[in-house]
């Protein structure tokens, strides 16, 4: 049992860890050559920030999904930048 929580507390804190540490999703689309991705990505790195703020008003207490909220934007902005580089070929 004891290590059940140790694990737990362990994991809650690598979490917690890499909340923090996250960085908010690059923005690397040309507004000029694709102005309604650059836009989108814009907007998912504003969602990044707004999730970030929440976290801290809540001290990070979220289960998980504000964390997990998180990467998925970040992947997000990176699809966006591969679908303008799709662009960019064709």
């Amino acid at each position: 049992m004891k290590r059940t929580q140790s694990f737990a507390l362990i994991a809650g804190l690598a979490l917690a860890t890499t909340a923090v540490l996250a960085a908010p999703p690059v923005r690397d689309v040309s507004a000029k050559r694709h102005p309604n991705i650059a836009a989108a990505q814009r907007l998912t790195d504003q969602a990044f920030k707004r999730i970030t703020d929440a976290q801290q008003a809540n001290e990070w207490d979220m289960d998980g999904h504000a964390a997990k909220a998180k990467d998925l934007l970040d992947q997000a902005s990176r699809e966006l930048k591969q679908a303008a580089e799709a662009a960019n070929r064709h």
